[in-house]
């Protein structure tokens, strides 16, 4: 059965600062912003202060699955600017010391398992990757960014001609934003 239309609203906190244009929102809070672009043609995004609507003709129950996904984004951006997200990776070598270093906005990963060539990963931009010791900390305001640098470093170590339970050298997410330890 399909409803005429239907709205939504998404309430912004005073401090944080919404732009609307077409499909794009911007999200800003004093220097983070995050910007995120919905290509769905069916929803419409209107700024009513500082709230959002989103509102959708000819709704079904597929609509409403999208809708409830563009507002749990949204969230997910204010959460960011306002607080931000941290990832947390362990760096683990037992066989072979592993060394790992940040330089020129690449990660490199040199004598995993002894080999001679060392693994190297293209940083991408935005979020903040920082070297403690063993740890390594991905942080930053968007949620999709952050997440996918520390799964391209997970990977990055990734092996598959060995035992994982015997070989356990690699880079691994040990933490990742909004999960309790």
């Amino acid at each position: 059965m399909r409803i005429k239309e239907f709205k939504d609203k998404v309430e912004v906190p005073e401090d944080v600062t919404l732009s609307v244009d077409g499909s794009q929102i911007t999200i800003k809070k004093d220097s983070s912003e995050v910007t995120k672009v919905f290509n769905m043609p069916r929803f419409d995004f209107t700024q009513e202060g500082n709230s959002l609507i989103v509102s959708c003709k000819g709704y079904n129950i597929y609509d409403k699955r999208n809708l409830f996904t563009i507002k749990a984004h949204i969230k997910n951006m204010i959460k960011g600017v306002s607080e931000g997200f941290v990832y947390t990776l362990k760096i683990c070598s037992s066989h072979f010391p592993m060394n790992v270093a940040i330089a020129n906005n690449k990660l490199v990963v040199k004598n995993l398992f002894g080999e001679k060539v060392p693994r190297e990963l293209k940083l991408k931009e935005g979020p903040k990757v920082e070297l403690k010791g063993d740890i390594i900390e991905v942080s930053g305001p968007d949620l999709e960014k952050v997440s996918q640098i520390a799964a391209d470093i997970e990977q990055l170590t990734r092996i598959t001609n060995r035992d994982r339970r015997i070989f356990q050298d690699g880079i691994y997410i040990t933490h990742k934003a909004g999960k309790e330890v």
